[in-house]
């Protein structure tokens, strides 16, 4: 098994790369690669849940309880169902940043 701490920057680092890595220039607000990939109509948002499910796989690797993982999925499959309505999806998707919360 990694050790734990290897896991958690792993995860930090994807949750970050997903939801907060890009600066909207001119103002505080920040996106990730998460919101840019959910344009692609479909695929995108397809990519983004499988880039969350693997947050939440390495939560139940290492022993999170299943109302945890529950709420986390949940947090997943709301992203994921409001990301295929075009345009607002995305900016809820920007906005949501499930990975986050997740982390």
């Amino acid at each position: 098994m990694d050790d734990i701490d290897a896991v958690r920057r792993r995860v930090a680092r994807l949750a970050w790369l997903l939801d907060n890595s890009i600066v909207i220039p001119g103002t505080r607000f920040r996106i990730g690669l998460d919101a840019i990939v959910g344009l692609i109509p479909g695929l995108g948002d397809l990519l983004g849940v499988l880039a969350s499910s693997y947050i939440v796989r390495e939560a139940a690797r290492l022993g999170a309880p299943p109302s945890v993982l529950t709420r986390m999925v949940f947090y997943v499959a709301v992203e994921g169902i409001v990301g295929l309505i075009p345009f607002f999806g995305d900016v809820f998707d920007a906005v949501w940043k499930a990975n986050q919360r997740n982390y």
